[in-house]
């Protein structure tokens, strides 16, 4: 008599309906497992499977098993019924397909790479509020990337000093101030000073530019704080929260993208964490995954990476990432991503930054094109005439890679480029 079931749940000959939600998994067994039997096990529990045999199964409990239906090495594909998912809730999705699979001792490691949503499952969701065009419009600004810094060190400037190098920042042609993702409220810059500094300010730079300033000012807390914060932004005129989207949790960004919208607040997802679990090649999820799944819930944008700046990343994943936030319509990738039609969700923008200066501007361009947000902080404070000068470089470095020019010819012209680049040249840090 069979102890265990995984077998059922490998159905090669399966061809996933259109209404299933289809899983990529990297998968390697333990020692003693066979490929089958791991895939197996994967599909097991994250459906209705257990350990052993049942003798309590309805037939109709067959129609509800997932099925891994292609192997290709390490790689399997796995196929879930619709109706294993409640509709809406993002969460229940990570407990299935990102759950107790990754605690399996019949499993050495496990990725998960990716997962193709249906329509089905789709229309349940709402996804960005803005969307790009809906941002472009808010900002009133069109043909460049959108811009941002944050006041740099990450962490100890007071309120006022914190304000004050915004300020530097909007004044140099800069949209966007933006707190990094471990300042919320602290002794020494508490959030609602740091609002109503700010709040004084950005109208000052809009009255002296005639541009929109914003800020992507940090709420992130427990979910009952982060809508008082969120009422204290939309009562001073903001249009933008930010949240550290990872360890803020998946339901709590899913009740504030609607909080947030009924504010009219776009949401600047920061993703703080994230290579806890997607920095290990063999092991955990991807980034792919990650923007995949927030975009799902409904923020506006998230970091993407620079590919060029300190933080790890290729240019093809940036590419990649930047396509699955952007595009209605994303094509597979072999054992990288799987093929994805968004229907009516919304697009939401790449975020490229960590280690950005006016030398690199062009690279991260040639990447990404235009819809981005460009986030470059140290890159400009650390400018040899200030924060002002430091954003105006970066402007010049975006309008030289517009213009179809090199840096150094638009620096013979541009003295804030000029001394940039003495300072960092293309420097790419590590």
């Amino acid at each position: 008599m069979a102890i265990d079931w995984y077998q059922e749940f490998v159905d090669l000959e399966h061809e996933p309906a259109a209404d299933e939600l289809v899983a990529l998994f990297y998968f390697e067994p333990a020692e003693g497992i066979s490929r089958e039997e791991a895939v197996g096990r994967i599909a097991s529990e994250s459906s209705t499977g257990t350990w052993t045999t049942l003798h309590t199964l309805p037939p109709r409990m067959r129609d509800l098993q997932a099925k891994a239906f292609e192997i290709d090495g390490n790689y399997v594909k796995i196929a879930y019924p619709l109706a294993l998912w409640e509709e809406g809730n993002a969460v229940q999705l990570l407990s299935g397909i990102a759950g107790n699979i990754f605690g399996m001792k019949a499993l050495a490691n496990l990725r998960l790479i990716d997962a193709s949503f249906p329509p089905a499952y789709l229309q349940h969701f709402k996804g960005p509020h803005f969307g790009m065009e809906g941002i472009r419009t808010m900002m009133r600004a069109r043909g460049r990337p959108l811009t941002g810094a944050v006041p740099k060190p990450k962490v100890g400037f007071s309120a006022e000093e914190h304000a004050e190098v915004g300020f530097e920042t909007w004044m140099g042609g800069f949209d966007f101030v933006k707190d990094d993702e471990n300042l919320t409220s602290m002794p020494f810059n508490r959030f609602d000073d740091r609002v109503a500094l700010l709040t004084k300010l950005r109208d000052k730079a809009e009255n002296l530019t005639g541009e929109r300033k914003s800020a992507f000012i940090n709420i992130s807390a427990d979910t009952e704080t982060m809508k008082k914060r969120a009422d204290l932004l939309a009562e001073n005129g903001w249009n933008y929260a930010m949240i550290d989207v990872v360890v803020a949790g998946t339901a709590a960004v899913a009740t504030m993208r609607d909080y947030c919208s009924d504010l009219g607040l776009a949401i600047h997802a920061h993703r703080a964490m994230h290579a806890a679990f997607d920095r290990d090649p063999k092991h955990g999820m991807t980034m792919l995954f990650l923007a995949k799944l927030m975009r799902l819930i409904g923020v506006s944008q998230i970091h993407t990476g620079t590919a060029v700046g300190k933080l790890v990343g290729t240019k093809e994943e940036a590419r990649l990432l930047a396509d699955m936030l952007r595009e209605r319509r994303v094509g597979a990738v072999e054992k990288t991503a799987l093929e994805q039609d968004w229907g009516d969700i919304r697009s939401a923008f790449p975020v490229s930054s960590g280690g950005l200066h006016p030398g690199l501007v062009p690279d991260v361009l040639d990447i990404y094109g235009t819809e981005l947000v460009l986030l470059v902080s140290g890159g400009i404070h650390g400018h040899p005439q200030g924060t002002r000068a430091g954003a105006e470089a970066t402007m010049q470095a975006i309008e030289a890679w517009r213009d179809g020019e090199t840096l150094e010819e638009k620096a013979a012209k541009a003295p804030e480029l000029r001394a940039a680049l003495e300072k960092w040249g293309h420097y790419k840090p590590k």
